[in-house]
């Protein structure tokens, strides 16, 4: 691909799986797109189509998953892994026509939209790849929780932190410069996960109804259930990270800055996103071939790992 232009599939890309709450059926296909498409999911079915382009404004609710839509309701559901997929290996536009209310669940994780997204290839555009820059530090705090997003040449860099009352889990950091190669490698295959006290909850609520062994991490008070135990020893953490980089695609184009979070989830990504389009002197349109590359800097793995945010700690000691 040539640097600072904007890209779509290759081929038309078909993918069909349940969906993790709604337990529905769906099939996926992922059809180029021209140029300033965006990424824009549409709705197929009996009751004829709906579409929706994915952007600040398309949020209809984060509870539990991000789902997207319009006044007259929601569109489509837990498309959270699908953007990870499409931002992480740079996808600019595409159509995602889908004939259920869910995105399917696959694996958990964004490795079979990588994989199948990799196999199509993309096709390079001739319009220039318009980012979003940061221009200084917005935050929010939500709880115990809180996100971050501060300037940075270069693309975009995530450090996220969890700390789960949980001996499975417990602290875990992650932080990386992201790419496609890293997020192959190091975040795709990281999947979602629950813990084994809320299932009953959960189901009565309506969710999880498609959630199972084969497609959640499930978390007992002091062991995995999943037979075949973890993919990465902290891979709760990645898949937070996961998470967190497709919330930030709801931004509508690529970020260009150094995101942060503590104990961060859906609602949080998505209302730093909010935060940051609504004070019009935090960003900046720019070009991506205009950009400087970002100076190297190290990347954080492994189970416990702590990041280096001390101009933060204090505010949730």
């Amino acid at each position: 691909m040539k640097a600072g232009r904007q890209t779509t599939v290759r081929d038309r890309i078909v993918l069909t799986g349940l969906g993790v709450h709604s337990g529905a059926l769906a099939t996926l296909s992922l059809l180029p797109a021209k140029a300033d498409t965006g990424i824009v999911f549409l709705r197929i079915g009996e009751e004829g189509e709906r579409s929706v382009k994915v952007g600040p404004d398309a949020v209809s609710t984060t509870e539990l998953a991000t789902v997207l839509g319009d006044a007259s309701g929601a569109v489509v559901a837990t498309v959270e892994h699908l953007l990870s997929a499409l931002s992480g290996l740079g996808v600019d536009n595409a159509i995602c026509e889908i004939d259920g209310p869910e995105v399917p669940i696959m694996d958990g994780s964004a490795a079979a939209f990588v994989a199948a997204i990799e196999s199509a290839g993309l096709r390079t555009l001739t319009a220039p790849r318009r980012c979003i820059r940061i221009l200084k530090p917005v935050k929010v705090a939500m709880g115990r929780g809180w996100g971050e997003l501060r300037p940075r040449d270069g693309g975009l860099r995530v450090e996220v932190e969890i700390d789960f009352d949980n001996s499975t889990i417990g602290r875990q950091a992650y932080a990386a410069d992201i790419d496609p190669v890293t997020f192959r490698r190091d975040l795709a295959r990281a999947r979602t996960f629950g813990f084994l006290s809320d299932v009953s909850r959960l189901w009565s609520a309506g969710y999880a109804l498609g959630a199972s062994l084969d497609n959640t991490l499930v978390v007992a008070e002091d062991r995995v259930l999943n037979p075949e135990g973890l993919r990465y020893a902290d891979e709760f953490v990645r898949h937070k990270t996961l998470d967190a980089i497709g919330d930030l695609a709801l931004a509508g184009a690529p970020l260009i800055g150094l995101y942060r979070s503590y104990c961060g989830g859906h609602r949080l990504n998505y209302a730093v996103v909010r935060a940051l389009l609504a004070d019009a002197t935090a960003w900046c349109w720019t070009d991506a071939a205009a950009e400087r590359p970002a100076a190297a800097r190290p990347s954080y793995a492994g189970r416990g790992a702590q990041l280096a945010m001390p101009a933060f700690r204090a505010d949730h000691s």
